[in-house]
């Protein structure tokens, strides 16, 4: 092995030495530095940082507001009515050697914490009722899971900032049940507008019927007035034309019974000639 070769594993060796002993700690970030496993000291300060290599590791932790989701909790509230609750947090690493001791990573913080989060809502949701969960009260309710929460949460090195119930919602056979009694109540409503609906039609019905009746009685009645009054005036005129010239309405008379008598071609008479129909044809 010549020189060169030597020089360049010289260089090669002490630039993974520096590059091992050297890491970056950025604006949202905090570490925990250990020694063989063990916790030597905690960096906040952003910058470039040193650390002994091979035998000091570095875990990094956030800075920022970080959530967690829980797990889907049934809780029996004050009111004995049972309610299916989804919730999260948020909470920040206020200590990241505690946080790094009793949690041991972020990815660890739901075991740790969802026990204690949903024993909170299960002690404090019981004692409220659900008309209280959906009014503005719900908040300070939710502040009182939080201070709890919180107290309970220190010893894992994060204070937590907030807890809110996302939905909720009844249980599956709950739902079931409010459902069945949902279609059965709105298919008697339903039911009830149909019997309306049909009481209604048959009373339009009738009163339509009935004004139809009256209108047709009515209407046959001025009918018949105007028929009488026809043959009342028609019967004045013959009886005026009579009075006036009584030869000529005779003549007249007898010419219409001849032209209604005489208009089919067809028509047979056996009438003496001598007779009274033919009187006024005698005289012509």
């Amino acid at each position: 092995m010549n020189i060169k070769t030597t020089s360049c594993f010289i260089v090669l060796f002490v630039v993974l030495i520096f590059d091992g002993m050297m890491f970056t700690v950025n604006q949202v970030e905090q570490v925990v530095v250990t020694r063989l496993g063990k916790p030597v000291r905690v960096i906040k300060d952003p910058g470039l940082h040193f650390k002994i290599p091979l035998l000091e590791t570095v875990a990094f932790f956030d800075k920022r507001l970080m959530s967690v989701e829980l797990s889907t909790l049934e809780v029996t509230l004050g009111d004995k009515r049972r309610i299916m609750v989804d919730a999260f947090g948020r909470y920040i690493i206020t200590d990241p050697l505690k946080f790094y001791q009793s949690v041991g990573s972020e990815h660890g913080v739901l075991n740790r914490l969802n026990p204690v989060v949903l024993g909170s809502l299960s002690s404090v949701l019981g004692e409220e009722n659900l008309s209280s969960l959906q009014s503005d009260t719900r908040i300070a309710t939710m502040n009182k899971i939080r201070d709890e929460v919180n107290k309970a949460a220190q010893g894992f090195g994060i204070r937590v900032v907030d807890v809110r119930i996302r939905k909720m919602d009844l249980p599956p056979q709950n739902s079931e049940a409010i459902c069945k009694r949902m279609i059965s109540e709105r298919e008697r409503e339903a039911r009830e507008l149909r019997a309306k609906g049909i009481e209604m039609a048959q009373i339009i019905k009738s009163t339509a019927d009935r004004k139809n009746a009256i209108a047709l009685s009515e209407a046959n009645t001025k009918v018949q007035l105007l028929i009488a009054q026809g043959e009342f005036e028609a019967n004045k005129i013959y009886t005026d034309a009579y009075s006036k010239d009584k030869v000529f309405f005779e003549f007249f008379i007898s010419l219409m019974a001849y032209r209604s008598s005489f208009s089919s071609k067809n028509s047979t008479f056996v009438i003496s000639p001598t007779g009274a129909f033919f009187k006024v044809m005698r005289e012509i």
